[in-house]
This record gives C-alpha cells, sequence and structure tokens, in this order.
C-alpha cells in the first residue's frame, strides 16, 4: 500500500544569512527561505529602508516590506560598532552556509565581512555578491536602484507607447529579476558543494539583469543594424499580438501563426482578411501592422471584453482580458491554483512561491519579522 510521506523541504538545513535591504537582496533570500532554509536577515538598527517604504503600511511596516521579507528571522547589527561586527563575522563562520548581500561596494570590505576574507577562513562558504552595475568596468561603484537599471540596461527604450516618454515597468522587475539570478546561482552553488566541496562566489547585478531581459531587442539589433523602438503593449515582431478596446476595457489578442490569424479573422467575421496579399504572412503584418491594427480595433470595439473572450476562447484565438490587481487575484484561475496564502499568527497574506513541488506549494512558516532590538544576549 502507498503511503503518503510529507518531504522535508528541499533547502530544510541550510543556513543563510542575507545582509541586505530594499528589494533585490531581500528577494533573493525569500525565494531560498521558502525552499526550507533558515535565513536571518542583518539589519542595520534603523532597519531595512524597505521597512518605511509606505504607505500602505501593513502590520507595523510597509506592505512593500512584508511581502519580500517572511519566512526570516531578524537581527540586528550596528555594523559602525567593532565589537557587533566581530561577533557577526563568528557567527558566519560558524553558522553561515551561504551570505547574500547588495551592500554598496566597498562597505562590507572595510568590514572584513567581504566574500575574499570570509572564504579564507571558510573556503566552503557560497558568497553571493549582488551589485549595481557588476564588478569591473568605470561604473562598478556606483550605486544603483531599479528605475536606473531600466533606464541605463535600455528597457525604457521599448517600453511605452511610440513616440512618448519613456515608461517604467509598473513594478521593480530587475530587482526581482536580480533576486531571480542570484537564487539560482546560489543554488547551483550549493549542488556543487555537494560534489567538489567547496564553496562559491556567485556574482550578479542589476545591470547585467537589465541587459538579459534585452537579449531579443540585442539580437534583433545585431542582425538588423536597427535600434529596437516602443510598440506600447505590441511586440516588435509578431502581429496582431497586443491589447485591443472592447466596449468596456481591453482585451490582448495574440494570434502568432497564420493559423490562428485565419481563426481571429473568421470570428471577426473578415474572412477575407486572410488572404490580403498585405496580411499574408507574419513580415507583411509587420510591414502593414497600423492597417490591420485599425481594422481589427474598429471590430473589437463593438463588443464588451467578455464577449469577444467568448467569442475568441470557443475558436482557440488565444486572448485575455486586461485585469488590474483586483481581478488579477480574485480571478477563478488565481483562486484555484491556491496562489494566496495566510501567513501564521498574522491577518496578512501573501503570494505563495510560484513552484509546486509534488503538487504542493511550499507553505508559509513565519511572519516577516518585527525588527529585533540588540541584546547581550546576542553578542555572546
Amino acid at each position: 500500500m502507498k503511503t503518503n510521506t510529507i518531504k522535508p523541504l528541499p533547502l530544510q538545513g541550510y543556513t543563510i544569512f542575507e545582509i541586505g535591504q530594499n528589494v533585490a537582496a531581500p528577494f533573493a533570500a525569500q525565494i531560498l527561505a521558502d525552499l526550507g532554509a533558515t535565513v536571518i536577515k542583518i539589519e542595520k538598527p534603523a532597519g531595512d529602508d524597505a521597512r518605511h517604504w509606505g504607505p500602505p503600511d501593513w502590520e507595523g511596516a510597509s506592505a512593500m516590506f512584508q511581502t519580500l521579507n517572511r519566512n526570516k528571522q531578524s537581527q540586528v547589527c550596528n555594523f559602525r560598532d567593532p565589537q557587533q561586527v566581530e561577533q557577526l563575522r563568528k557567527q558566519f563562520i560558524a553558522q553561515a552556509d551561504v551570505i547574500i548581500q547588495n551592500f554598496r561596494p566597498g562597505v562590507l570590505e572595510g568590514l572584513g565581512l567581504d566574500e575574499k576574507t570570509l572564504r579564507a577562513t571558510k573556503p566552503e562558504l557560497i558568497y553571493c555578491d549582488m551589485g549595481a552595475f557588476g564588478s569591473g568596468g568605470p561604473l562598478s561603484d556606483l550605486p544603483g536602484y531599479d528605475p536606473l537599471m531600466q533606464a541605463y540596461g535600455g528597457l525604457m527604450s521599448v517600453t511605452g507607447e511610440p513616440g512618448q516618454p519613456p515608461v517604467r515597468t509598473g513594478y521593480s522587475v530587475i530587482d526581482c529579476g536580480t533576486g531571480m539570478w542570484a537564487a539560482i546561482g546560489i543554488l547551483s552553488a550549493l549542488l556543487q558543494r555537494e560534489k567538489m566541496q567547496d564553496g562559491a562566489h556567485v556574482e550578479v547585478s542589476l545591470f547585467e539583469t537589465s541587459l538579459s531581459w534585452m537579449q531579443v531587442a540585442s539580437a534583433q539589433h545585431m542582425s538588423s543594424g536597427q535600434v529596437p523602438g516602443r510598440h506600447g503593449s505590441g511586440a516588435a515582431t509578431i502581429v496582431p499580438y497586443r491589447a485591443y478596446q472592447t466596449a468596456d476595457g481591453h482585451l490582448v489578442v495574440a494570434a502568432g501563426n497564420n493559423g490562428l490569424f485565419a481563426r481571429l479573422c473568421k470570428v471577426l467575421a473578415h474572412s477575407e482578411w486572410a488572404e490580403d496579399e498585405r496580411f499574408a504572412n507574419n513580415p507583411q503584418r509587420v510591414i502593414h501592422r497600423n492597417i490591420l491594427d485599425e481594422l481589427i480595433q474598429n471590430e473589437l470595439r463593438q463588443q464588451t471584453r467578455e464577449y469577444w473572450t467568448a467569442k475568441l476562447r470557443e475558436a482557440n484565438v488565444p486572448c485575455t482580458p486586461v485585469q488590474d490587481t483586483a481581478e488579477a487575484f480574485g480571478c477563478e484561475q488565481a483562486q484555484a491554483l491556491g496562489v494566496m496564502q495566510e501567513v501564521p499568527d498574522s491577518a496578512m497574506k501573501f503570494m505563495g512561491l510560484p513552484i509546486r513541488l509534488d503538487g504542493q506549494r511550499p507553505a508559509i512558516r513565519l511572519a516577516p519579522p518585527a525588527l529585533q532590538p540588540l541584546t547581550e544576549e546576542s553578542l555572546s
């Protein structure tokens, strides 16, 4: 008889220290915490800056901080106090499997908490540096934030409507993307350590993440010599592939090949469009995108997005309404997936880890930590 057994989370037994603040490092550490690691968040006496990035606040800190710091413990360190720094160094050597840090370059080197210093004593340590512009190069010592990297890495140049000012994506995709790369690098280093019995120096940066999100744009530029521009909700190389206005909201239609385009034309009662030489294949549709988009738009605005969603899905044409936050998290699909998770000993609910292991999403085990004042016991 087959019995159900509860498996331990994959990172159970590993101890990770996060010397980080704002978004990127906390997000990286939270991914690993959700996967079972013990994560100790080292904070300055005033706490992570993101604790105060509100309103809205939620149970003692900004909602932004709370959603990035579950499943962690908090420990204060006054980095200007040599005794506390030395105690922290000893704690790292004794307990740490992984250290994640996103302080400004040079700060931790001056305190003896950098990768070279710590791994000289503990070579099996995995140390992850999360920088702004990356190590090496004339900008390596500069600080960086998500909007700066969306600008400098080119993402703003392809985001927004043609002819309009640069637009930042709604939330911190560069910070979160860098956190994901850090988590991937750390997991890879942990696997390597099992084989080689040695640690690693993992390096990621906001700028490199921004460039990585531009890999399609860079390939298009390298191959054509042309600089990609903005296409609003659409795509540079696929038509129709954008949001259109309906009678009561926007609907994204993604008819990315000739068969899907023909089905779209049939639903819109214009099968002749699929035979028009201007729209006969995707390259021609890209060339004549303005004409085709206007034709499609004129039809879709005649009915509601619910009407067109039903019609297009019945015809197996990929489409979806543009939902706001309440709609997205309240929709039937999100509810069925159980993405929102309750927080123990709290009224808060957060989006859970978007991973399921053997059908189970790792549960939130700990509420985001309150800032823990330093005590004599902490230093002993």
